[in-house]
């Protein structure tokens, strides 16, 4: 079963006083990529949250947002009382020399420097655990989502081998015609230009053979075949992170198909190569998107 690198989960869940907000978003990537914004009350369980992440996403360029909802009588900043009675007292005493109303001055207070700072607290264990299960939920919904994906993905990559499995099979039916062909027009073109009685039988057959050994593509197309069932059996492992391997499996097909090309010499294979050509660029296209 394959899985697409690209998803999105997410998950919300108010407990106690806290609403947690999980939103995920994975892209393609060739490693694993986090951006990760966390709110300050998370900010010690950073290493272990980044953990979580990458273990059960693997690979990607992943997106990770967390919003902390406070409710109720929860403090989200603190308010430096000492600092704000000891700048008012000061205010107080000039606005007495200056003779000014002091009646709304709090606004003003409450935005001097150090009166107002966010809390410093931290997430208590306990809810640290129940955060988890938001963070667990919202990777799972991420990791449906790239399961559904990989199904649509399979069922093209499995078509797309299937194909050039197809034209590996009229290849075959078309070589035996190749050769014959092939060496009747060398006959041809030395009784032409040389003359019939002046070829010498047993060297033109011994060149023969060695050119014909030359341009053979039969072993290109038995591993052509062979590099195509391992890719379907790769598909049908039960692990994960099988993309890369199935990368470097489509670039060996590649390399028989053009082997192949290059040796044919014959317009009806090279129409053959042609389309196995086609169908490969299509699976490299969608194999950039597989864990």
């Amino acid at each position: 079963m394959l899985k697409s690198m690209t998803g999105f989960g997410r998950a919300e869940q108010t407990v106690h006083e806290k609403t947690f907000l999980v939103e995920i978003k994975a892209l393609n990537g060739k490693q694993f990529e986090l951006q990760l914004k966390l709110p300050p009350l998370l900010r010690p369980y950073e290493f272990e949250i980044r953990n979580t992440l990458q273990e059960h996403l693997v690979r990607g360029t992943i997106d990770c947002m967390v919003i902390i909802k406070q409710n109720g009588t929860s403090k989200p900043v603190n308010i430096n009382t000492d600092l704000i009675k000891a700048y008012y007292t000061q205010i107080e005493t000039l606005a007495g020399e200056l003779k000014i109303d002091t009646n709304s001055v709090l606004s003003a207070l409450l935005r001097l420097p150090e009166v107002v700072t966010p809390t410093n607290d931290i997430l208590s264990e306990t809810d640290f655990a129940e955060f988890s299960k938001v963070l667990l939920e919202a990777l799972n919904n991420l990791n449906q989502h790239r399961s559904d994906e990989g199904a649509v993905l399979e069922k093209d990559m499995l078509l797309r081998i299937s194909n050039i499995k197809e034209q590996e099979e009229a290849i075959l039916v078309l070589e035996p015609n190749r050769k014959k062909r092939i060496k009747d027009e060398i006959n041809q073109l030395l009784e032409k230009h040389v003359g019939k009685e002046n070829i010498d039988n047993n060297r033109m057959e011994q060149e023969l053979i060695y050119y014909m050994e030359k341009i053979d593509i039969h072993e290109e197309q038995i591993r052509l075949r062979q590099h195509c069932e391992y890719f379907e059996s790769i598909i049908n492992e039960a692990d994960e992170g099988k993309g890369k391997k199935l990368s470097f499996i489509l670039q060996e097909i590649g390399r028989e198909i053009n082997t192949t090309g290059s040796k044919a010499y014959d317009a009806d294979i090279q129409k053959c190569v042609v389309k196995m050509k086609n169908e490969l660029e299509k699976a490299k296209e969608q194999v950039l998107n597989i864990l």
